[in-house]
C-alpha cells in the first residue's frame, strides 16, 4: 500500500472506524475526511457503496492536521472498509417541495419530535431505509444517477398517473411527469414498489382503475402497488377539504381492488396490487389468506401485518401446552381502536390455554391527533396516560414497538416509556410486532 499527497476540498467526516477492519489496518481514523475513491468525489452514500464494490481502491482522505493521503487498497469484491460517517447519507437529505393535499406532516400539532417535521423526498433514503419518494424534486441528472448506480429497489409515491390530477394532489406543477420517469426507470431495470394514498372522490374509483392499469404495463419492473387510505387529523386548518374513508367507501374500494387482484393472479401469477389492513378493518371484511400477499412486499406500509401477525400467533399457540399458573397474573395490552377486536380475540384464545391469566386488552382513543386516526402506530404517551390513569393495570403493561421511534423508547409526543412508568406506577414492556413474540412477552416472568 502506497501513500501519496493530493489536494481536495470535498469533506465527508468519518465518525467511526471498526476494530480489525481494513480502514483501521491502513491507518484511517475517526475524524478523518473522505475526499474521493478512485479519483471520484463522493457526494453521498450511494456513490460510496457503488465504488466500494471495486477490488482495487485508491482512497483519498484528509487528516485533521490537513495532510492528505491516497491509500491503495486491494480487497475482496464484497469486503467493506469498516467506516461510518457523521451523516449516514453523507450529503444533506433532500426535503419535499410538494404541498400535498393529504400530507400527514402538515397535520401535525406542535411540540412533537423535531425529526417528525422534516419532509424527506430523497432517493438515497428510499434505497437505504425504504422511505417513499415522489420524484418531483429530481432533475434528469438525479434520475441518471439512480440508473447509473443501480439504486434499486426504490419506493415511489405515485398516488395517480393522471398528470393533471397529480399536480393538483401534490400541489406541484412539476408532478405531472410521473409516468415518463417510471418508464425510464423500468427501461433500465430499476425495481420499484409503488404507493397510492387514496382520497375519496379525488383519486379513487375510475382514477384508481387508470392508475392500476398504467402500473400494470410496467409490472416487469414494478414489484408491488400498495393502496392505503388517507390519514386525517383534526389539525387541518386551511388545508384542502379531504374526506375520510368510512365503512361504505372502504368496502367499495376492497371490492374494486379484489377484481384487479383476480385478474393479476392469472396474468402475472401474483396479486400485484395490495390494500393496506385499514381498508379491511374499516369495511369489516375478512382478510385474504397468507398466500395472497406474495411474501408481504409492502409489510412496512401496513399491508398484511394483521394476517402475518395472526398466522405467527396461531402457529406459536399450537406449541403452548395448557397449564394453570401458580398465582393469578394480570397483564394489560394496549392497542389502537381499529385493531382492538382482533387483539382482544387473540388474547381470549391464549387465556383459554393459560388458566389464572387475566389478559386485559385496552384500546387507546387517539385524542392527541383527533380526526379519524385509529391506528396503533400513532398512539402517543399523552393519550395512554390519560386513558389509563387510576385504572388497575395489573402486573405490567405491554405495548407494540410500532408506537415508538425506531431503535428508541420515545413516542411521537417526545415522551418516553420511562415517563409512562412514572405516571402510572407500573412496568411497561415493549413487544416486537410479531405474533409469537406477543405470546412470549405475555407469558414471561415479571
Amino acid at each position: 500500500m502506497g501513500v501519496v499527497l493530493k489536494e481536495s476540498n470535498i469533506r465527508n467526516i468519518i465518525s467511526r472506524v471498526y476494530p480489525e477492519s481494513i480502514a483501521e489496518e491502513v491507518g484511517i481514523e475517526e475524524g478523518d475526511i473522505l475526499l474521493s475513491i478512485n479519483g471520484e468525489a463522493i457526494e453521498d452514500i450511494i456513490e460510496y457503496k457503488f465504488f466500494l464494490s471495486e477490488e482495487y481502491l485508491e482512497v483519498e482522505i484528509e487528516k485533521p492536521d490537513g495532510e492528505q493521503w491516497i491509500i491503495e487498497i486491494d480487497k475482496e469484491y464484497d469486503e467493506d472498509l469498516g467506516i461510518e460517517f457523521e451523516n449516514p447519507i453523507i450529503a444533506e437529505a433532500k426535503s419535499c417541495k410538494n404541498k400535498c393535499m393529504f400530507c400527514f406532516i402538515d397535520q401535525l400539532p406542535k411540540n412533537m419530535r423535531k425529526s417528525l417535521y422534516f419532509k424527506d423526498d430523497d432517493s438515497r433514503l428510499s434505497f437505504l431505509h425504504g422511505n417513499y419518494i415522489t420524484l418531483t424534486n429530481m432533475k434528469d441528472e438525479d434520475i441518471n444517477k439512480i440508473i447509473q448506480y443501480r439504486i434499486s429497489p426504490i419506493n415511489i409515491s405515485v398516488h395517480t398517473t393522471n398528470g393533471d390530477l397529480r399536480k393538483k394532489m401534490l400541489n406541484n406543477p412539476k408532478a405531472d411527469n410521473i409516468v415518463y420517469i417510471l418508464k425510464r426507470l423500468a427501461e433500465h431495470h430499476i425495481e420499484m414498489n409503488c404507493q397510492i394514498v387514496l382520497c375519496p372522490s379525488i383519486n379513487d374509483k375510475e382514477e384508481l382503475d387508470k392508475t392500476i392499469k398504467d402500473l400494470e404495463e410496467l409490472s416487469h419492473a414494478v414489484n408491488s402497488v400498495a393502496v392505503v387510505p388517507v390519514g386525517l387529523t383534526r389539525y387541518r386548518e386551511k388545508l384542502y377539504p379531504v374526506k375520510p374513508f368510512d365503512e361504505e367507501t372502504a368496502l367499495s374500494t376492497v371490492i374494486q381492488v379484489e377484481k384487479w387482484q383476480k385478474k393479476f393472479k392469472k396474468v402475472l401469477d401474483r396479486d400485484f396490487v395490495y390494500l393496506s389492513d385499514e381498508f379491511y378493518l374499516l369495511a369489516k371484511r375478512d382478510f385474504p389468506n397468507n398466500d395472497a400477499y406474495d411474501g408481504f412486499p409492502q409489510l412496512e406500509n401496513g399491508v398484511g401485518m394483521v394476517v402475518k401477525f395472526k398466522q405467527e400467533f396461531g402457529d406459536h399457540l399450537k406449541t403452548i401446552k395448557d397449564k394453570v399458573l401458580d398465582q393469578p397474573k394480570t397483564v394489560t395490552v394496549l392497542t389502537g381502536t381499529l385493531i382492538f377486536e382482533t387483539i382482544e380475540g387473540l388474547g381470549r384464545l391464549l387465556a383459554e390455554k393459560i388458566k389464572n391469566l387475566n389478559l386485559q386488552v385496552i384500546s387507546i382513543n387517539n385524542d392527541y391527533f383527533g380526526g379519524k386516526v385509529s391506528v396503533t402506530g400513532l398512539i402517543t404517551a399523552t393519550d395512554i396516560v390519560k386513558t389509563l390513569k387510576d385504572k388497575d393495570l395489573g402486573d405490567r403493561i405491554i405495548i407494540p414497538e410500532s408506537m415508538l421511534k425506531s431503535g428508541e423508547e420515545v413516542f411521537l409526543d417526545d415522551l418516553t416509556v420511562t415517563d409512562i412508568e412514572k405516571e402510572l406506577g407500573v412496568k411497561v414492556q415493549v413487544c416486537e410486532v410479531n405474533g409469537a413474540s406477543f405470546i412470549n412477552r405475555i407469558l414471561e416472568e415479571n
